[in-house]
This record gives C-alpha cells, sequence and structure tokens, in this order.
C-alpha cells in the first residue's frame, strides 16, 4: 500500500466538446472492464545492462507507474513526469496521493492524463487507521468518517477521471470476535457502495501482508473475496496486490483464478524488496501473460520502488518491464 506514494461519472445534459473527449476516454475505460468481466475479472527477465541508455516504448499490459518514480528523468513536477510516462509508453497511472491535491491540479492532472491517453488507476480514499480499530469496530463515529470520505473521494474521482479508489477496512478490534468485526466492515462497505454506485465507482479492497503491516483486519485474498460477496455490489472489488499476496500466502495464479470475478485492480512489487519486475523471487513474466491470456485489460499498478539509483535506475526498470512483458 505505501510503496508509491479508481472512478467514472456520467454527465447529464449538454455536453461541452471538451467533456465530450473526456466521456470518450470513460466509455473506452468502461469498455475495457466489462471486456475483462466477461472473462472472469470484475472489472477491470534481467535488468539492463549499464550501457544501455534508452529504454523501448509501448507494453502489452496497461502498468501504471506513480508520482517520483521518474523525478531524475522527468523532474518533480508531475505534469511533466505523466508527459514523461507517455513517451515511454505507459497509459496508466495512479496516485494514492490524488486526494490531498488541490482540486485545481487534481482537474489539470485529468485533463492532461485525457489528452495524453493515460487512464486514471487507483488514489487512496480514506483516512486509513494503522493502529485503531474503525471499520472493523462498529464504531458509529468511525463508519461516519469513513463515509464522509468515500463523498468527498467521489468528487476528486470527477476531477481526475478516476474509476478506481483503495479501501483499507484498517486495524483489527482485538475485543471483537472476527465473525462480529467481518460483519461490521461489510455494513460500512455496503453504505459506501452506495454512494459509488450511482457515479459508476469502484472501491477496491487491498488485503495487505502480516510483515509490513502487522494487525491489519484484512490480509487475504480469500477473505477479501468473501466480504465482496457479502457486500454484493458492483463498487466493491478486490485490489489484488501481487506483492503483499506472495507474503501472506503466495499461490499467486491459482489465486488469481479463484479471485477473478471479484478482482478489479492489481498491483506489482517484486519480493523481497518490494522493487520493479526481476529484481526479487516472483516470476512476472508468467503472471503477467496468464493475466493476458486471461483477456485482463485493466491497470497493473506499478506500487513498489526503483532498485537502483538515478536516470540509469528509472531506464532499468523500464527495461526490467519490458523483459516481462514478452508473450
Amino acid at each position: 500500500m505505501n510503496a508509491g506514494c479508481n472512478m467514472r461519472v456520467v454527465i447529464n445534459g449538454k455536453i461541452s466538446q471538451k467533456n465530450t473527449t473526456k466521456m470518450q476516454r470513460r466509455t473506452f475505460i468502461r469498455q475495457n472492464i466489462l471486456a475483462g468481466a466477461a472473462l472472469g475479472f470484475s472489472a477491470t527477465g534481467l535488468q539492463a545492462s549499464s550501457d544501455q541508455k534508452k529504454p523501448k516504448t509501448g507494453f502489452q499490459m496497461r502498468y501504471a507507474p506513480h508520482d517520483g518514480m521518474f523525478r531524475h528523468s522527468a523532474g518533480n513536477d508531475i505534469l511533466d513526469q505523466l508527459r514523461f510516462m507517455a513517451d515511454q509508453g505507459f497509459t496508466a497511472f495512479e496516485d494514492n496521493g490524488m486526494s490531498g491535491r488541490t482540486p485545481e491540479l487534481q482537474g489539470k492532472m485529468g485533463e492532461l492524463m485525457t489528452k495524453l491517453g493515460i487512464a486514471m488507476g487507483v488514489f487512496v480514499a480514506h483516512k486509513i487507521h494503522w493502529s485503531e480499530p474503525n471499520l472493523a469496530s462498529g464504531k458509529a463515529d468511525k463508519r461516519a468518517e469513513f463515509l464522509a470520505d468515500i463523498r468527498n473521494a467521489v468528487e476528486v474521482a470527477k476531477r481526475c477521471n478516476a474509476t478506481w479508489m483503495t479501501v483499507v477496512p484498517g486495524h483489527l478490534d482485538l475485543r471483537l470476535n472476527k465473525d462480529y468485526q467481518t460483519a461490521n466492515v461489510v455494513e460500512a462497505l455496503k453504505q459506501a457502495a452506495s454512494i459509488l454506485e450511482p457515479h459508476g465507482l469502484i472501491m477496491v479492497l487491498e488485503p495487505l501482508n502480516f510483515r509490513d503491516h502487522p494487525g491489519l483486519f484484512l490480509t487475504d485474498v480469500s477473505q477479501a473475496f468473501t466480504i465482496c460477496k457479502a457486500v454484493n455490489s458492483p463498487s466493491c472489488k478486490i485490489l489484488y496486490d501481487i506483492y503483499h499476496a506472495q507474503i501472506q500466502h503466495g499461490n499467486l495464479i491459482p489465486n488469481i483464478d479463484l479471485s477473478s470475478d471479484e478482482t478489479a485492480y492489481f498491483q506489482i512489487g517484486d519480493n523481497p524488496g518490494r522493487k520493479e519486475p526481476t529484481t526479487g523471487e516472483i516470476n512476472y513474466r508468467n503472471i503477467f501473460m496468464h493475466l493476458h491470456k486471461k483477456g485482463y485489460k485493466g491497470i497493473l499498478g506499478m506500487e513498489h520502488g526503483n532498485a537502483r539509483e538515478g536516470k540509469e535506475g528509472e531506464i532499468a526498470l523500464i527495461n526490467a518491464y519490458h523483459e516481462v512483458d514478452t508473450f
């Protein structure tokens, strides 16, 4: 969840030429989500040698870098970074911290991404409680805080043309049986889904591993699958973070298949180290090839760090993605 650092709205009435462009972009993204759903999804090797100066461009899958990943090549301005990402062939972007940006900048980023053909990936929808129970507790004030954040996230999504937003239910309530906690979380998510559904937006639940985030309520993909089935809404799906899943339970491809009809989004990170593919033990080429064969058209968020510093490290990262994008 913390290595890097979404939702769709139908506009009624008269549509300006600018809004028509946005609507076309949104329709395109929705069609990809539906294509993934028809194939079982709910929505949707080696590093470069030091003498390689430029990476190739263009990818088969929709990998999504984040703010700062290419700051040595593109500078600190987020708009310049988006232009650099597009130049390298990336067609998606994610930004955990989008809610904390000014509304003006959110709008500028949304407009530029539409112009560049970049789809907005996830942003974090709410305040995450890392050390105290909130949704699991069933407390009215914690639920009200969460739902207020979800309403605000709808407005953020409108400005940056997002479809998906990340939700983390927070810490365990050690004074409650796990089944009661699950019921409390399901009820909070049902109410959040009723806010999101009219806008065509999707909150994606992210299970986080026990090692990096001890004490959290949501840890397993199978647990998220059960919750999504209970909520029973197109606006509540799974964010399958492959890094977290490898640490938590492994068995990555079978679990992808078992959870596919409730999974709307993937994130990437190799283990150990949480850097780009090819730097750890996960066979990302096989995973991406499996997703490609299943017809997954959604986003794969690059929620990891860079294994090497500077521009060379950024070029090596891009080339690593080309290595695992060959199938």
